[in-house]
């Protein structure tokens, strides 16, 4: 049995759609791994990010706060060092703390509570990639997203991404096996957060090939004409530049089939932490989700930045003693998983209230039941203005003052094809989740303070790049001076210290 305080592992991926995961990875997915977790595990069928684009939902999901409490608002706005995250609570209530892999943190602090970091951070830690709503429509070409992700799927058996979750894996066990040697009494908390199955779509063949004869390499939703879309599917559209690339139906198939081959790969990496943990016989609370989703084709729509299903819903699984194994349908967010964390790690959840808009899913581990809705915020690429949404039931509610209001029944519609905001039989419903977004958001206030973080931002970015430049990038530092062997050490001790098990 686990302690009071036991050790915890959370495995982060990037852009698994969490309608690849019904109850669990889909049956059809080849993730033993993953399904073995499952199997063990509290899975949230109905889990949704913060906002759907990588920083503004990591940085939600650190904090158990929305963008608009972080001010995380896209992939280049600074995670305050002020906010606490789990890893701060944690290791103020005696844990050690540590991280391998993708955060997406910007700004000088590039720890955010970890004691350790293991490697640095796949993409840019400055103000570069900033959005600038005075400016609608305009593209930034060397770093939005493009069409080029589709055209260009295919078989690789290196590339960058490949290269840094290896790295990710190979740090993550290497510090499991450290730590099953004991040289720290104090629990621990490891993340480990890899980049895929993020695009580009690009596999390695062993796991492309598991894919050959799959029945998922068509989207269920045809695209849908540009004129037929919403306007921010347009606008979204329009930010990819999808006009300038002729999309075939292989180039979509290919696409997809190394999403999944991707997943694959992501199941092994899991698989290999997994290993380690069991066979250094340790035991540990363990959290499997995702930032955001991928949209993957479905209605024509790639990447994520929206709020339908595809984008906004992730995997989420908890395995812990105190949770039932079993399928939660009410939909939660990934911003109460640290609140969870903490609960389970027993803290005194007084201390983590006040800096949470998250909610406790233990609870729901135990058959209890949630009502409060789920909320999500957008305000990066793509958008001119914020955006918000209210998941709550069976329904979803969409907002942004740019554009109509959209009402979802997704229980009666999962593919969100039938907006009911017009529809005078749901007035009632759209009266009530519109007077629950008005005593959540300002939507004003809300603007105004994107717009001058972006304004701010953008003076700042040139000013740091004029003259001498220093980068905010994490340096991974290795003591080489106190690993394996130095004179300074008795070799005996050495060996028997670094020993797991002794004595066998």
């Amino acid at each position: 049995m686990m302690s009071k305080s036991p050790n915890i592992l959370v495995i982060m991926v990037d852009q698994l759609a969490g309608t690849f995961f019904p109850d669990g990875p889909a049956e059809w997915l080849h993730t033993p791994n993953l399904k073995k977790l499952a199997e063990r595990s509290t899975r949230f069928e109905n889990a949704y990010c913060a906002s759907p684009l990588c920083a503004p939902a990591r940085a939600a999901f650190m904090a158990g706060q929305l963008p608009s409490n972080t001010k995380v608002y896209d992939n280049a706005a600074e995670f305050a060092s002020s906010i606490p995250t789990y890893a701060h609570h944690l290791r103020r209530a005696g844990y050690q703390t540590c991280l391998s892999g993708k955060m997406h943190f910007v700004g000088p602090d590039q720890l955010h509570g970890f004691e350790e970091r293991l490697t640095t951070d796949i993409y840019p830690a400055d103000f570069g990639w900033t959005p600038d709503y005075r400016k609608p429509g305009e593209r930034i070409d060397w770093w939005y997203h493009n069409m080029g992700s589709v055209t260009g799927a295919g078989v690789a058996e290196i590339t960058n991404q490949l290269e840094y979750d290896d790295e990710v894996a190979y740090n993550a066990c290497r510090k499991l096996y450290d730590l099953a040697r004991g040289h720290d009494a104090r629990p621990w908390c490891l993340t480990v957060s890899f980049t895929h199955p993020h695009d580009p779509y690009v596999a390695r063949k062993k796991y492309w090939d598991l894919y050959e004869d799959c029945a998922h390499l068509e989207p269920q939703i045809a695209p849908i004409p540009y004129d037929d879309q919403d306007t921010h599917s347009k606008r979204l559209m329009d930010s990819t530049d999808y006009k300038n690339f002729d999309i075939t139906d292989e180039d979509v198939r290919k696409s997809r089939r190394a999403y999944f081959a991707n997943i694959s790969y992501i199941d092994d990496k899991v698989g290999e932490i997994l290993d380690v943990l069991e066979r250094t016989r340790q035991e540990a609370v363990i959290v499997f989700l995702s930032d955001h989703g991928d949209m993957l084709g479905e209605r024509g729509m790639w990447f994520k930045m929206s709020f339908y299903e595809g984008s906004a819903r992730v995997p989420l699984m908890i395995s812990a003693p105190n949770m039932t194994p079993g399928k939660v349908t009410a939909p939660v967010s990934a911003i109460d998983v640290t609140p969870t964390l903490c609960d389970l790690a027993g803290v005194d959840m007084e201390n983590v209230a006040p800096w949470t808009d998250g909610h406790s899913l233990v609870p729901l581990g135990q058959g209890q039941e949630r009502t409060a809705p789920v909320f999500m915020e957008y305000a990066a690429e793509g958008s001119y203005a914020p955006m918000v949404s209210i998941v709550e039931g069976r329904f979803k509610y969409n907002r942004c003052s740019l554009d109509p209001d959209q009402l979802f029944d997704l229980e009666a519609d999962p593919h969100e094809l039938t907006d009911l905001a017009d529809d005078p039989a749901y007035a009632e419903v759209l009266a009530d989740l519109k007077a629950k977004s008005d005593a959540q958001w300002d939507m004003v206030r809300f603007d105004l303070e994107v717009r001058q973080s972006q304004a701010r931002r953008w003076v700042a970015y040139d000013a740091l790049r004029a003259g001498k430049y220093e980068p905010w990038d994490f340096q991974p530092h290795h003591d080489a001076t106190n690993r394996y062997m130095r004179n300074h050490m008795d070799l005996n001790v050495v060996e028997e210290n670094q020993r797991f098990p002794r004595g066998e």
